[in-house]
């Protein structure tokens, strides 16, 4: 059984595009596939939203070699369209998103409940680099 206090980890960016637009790419499944993995060598292939308190989400990560592979996934606590959202993953853990449109411009701020299997940095590192990938790809598309 797990002791001690959990360890809430915070990740942030601002990405250069309205947050309608943010909040579109981050919860829509055709745009979940094309940004939810941490390096180029991974990939989303799939993804689900069922976006409202007690719907299910689920995402795909696999390297695209082929040679690891896992589920992403849990349930909506509270949804505020273009403005927050937390859900509980599948292991128990919290998650909560913050969008704050700043003109032109979103800062999004997610903090995550920490396992307990990697270290706090890696785990820092891993929803950082997806964070970051999700900026790019927000960026990049933002005149579709």
């Amino acid at each position: 059984m797990e002791t001690g206090n959990k360890v809430t980890l915070t990740v942030e960016t601002t990405v250069h595009a309205p947050v309608e637009k943010v909040w579109e790419y981050w919860t829509e499944p055709q745009h979940i596939t094309k940004w939810s993995f941490a390096s180029d060598d991974w990939h989303a292939p799939n993804a689900e939203n069922d976006l409202r308190v007690g719907g299910k989400f689920f995402t795909r990560m696999e390297a695209k070699d082929g040679s690891f592979g896992f589920d992403f996934g849990g349930v909506y606590d509270d949804v505020r369209i273009n403005e927050f959202i937390s859900y509980t993953i599948g292991d128990g853990r919290k998650v909560a998103i913050t969008f704050i449109s700043q003109e032109s411009d979103t800062k999004v701020i997610e903090a995550f409940e920490a396992e307990t299997t990697n270290p706090i940095e890696m785990q820092r590192a891993g929803f950082q680099a997806i964070l970051d990938n999700f900026k790019k790809y927000s960026e990049i598309s933002k005149e579709n």
